[in-house]
């Protein structure tokens, strides 16, 4: 195949397996907390870096990194975000001091990367990468650009639509989506990853889960709540 047989068949593809993925609502759940330049900074990092990693060495990312701990780790980020977002701030200018001027970018980054990694989108790429490389510099360059191009068309789309609810709904409202759009997958990242750690076991797999869960609702009900009255 020539390369824009193959840029042309690995954006298609990649912008199809993305469609209606969560990083697209992870992105409506952005724009109601940050800047556009710190979510296009963030997302379009994290995707230049992902569609390397499926490029280089996404085939054998499985051999080396346990996907029981990326899962975990997407949990704990996702809750976090999701208690920030319900805490919400009161002094906007005092925020962005106390996060830092890269804060933003950092945060949105890791959660996405985190997000994305080992999600049907990569393994989309690294079966690809896989099929299409063949050794040359051309073709891995060919998929590399199709899926950050395909990631960054579609997630751009969930870009817009955040930037829609935000410009016509109340600020407490789009807190409250965002809140639980990354409570959701929170708790789905957490299933996932008590699936991973009990596979034959659904008991104890559940039971980590709703574990995580009341601990997530604990914290904000604790934190947030007596904040709020």
């Amino acid at each position: 195949m020539t390369f824009w047989n193959i840029l042309f068949l690995t954006f298609s593809t990649v912008f199809l397996a993305e469609m209606g993925d969560k990083t697209q609502l992870l992105l409506v759940a952005m724009a109601g907390k940050y800047k556009i330049r710190q979510i296009l900074t963030g997302t379009w990092l994290a995707t230049a870096l992902l569609s390397l990693l499926a490029v280089a060495i996404g085939a054998a990312l499985s051999s080396y990194i346990d996907l029981r701990i990326i899962k975990s780790i997407a949990a704990a980020a996702f809750f976090w975000f999701a208690w920030s977002n319900l805490r919400g701030e009161d002094d906007e200018e005092e925020k962005e001091r106390s996060v830092g001027k890269f804060g933003p970018v950092a945060a949105i980054f890791l959660t996405f990367f985190i997000g994305e990694l080992g999600d049907k989108t990569q393994l989309t790429g690294v079966t690809l990468a896989a099929s299409y490389t063949d050794g040359a510099f051309v073709n891995a360059a060919a998929i590399f650009l199709g899926c950050a191009l395909g990631l960054i068309l579609a997630d751009a789309l969930g870009l817009v639509a955040g930037l829609l609810l935000r410009n016509n709904l109340p600020t407490s409202v789009l807190r409250r989506l965002s809140f639980a759009i990354f409570a959701v997958f929170g708790v789905l990242n957490a299933h996932e990853a008590a699936g991973l750690i009990f596979p034959t076991r659904p008991f104890p797999a559940a039971l980590v889960t709703s574990a995580a869960t009341l601990l997530f609702a604990a914290v904000c009900f604790v934190t947030v709540l007596p904040r709020q009255k």
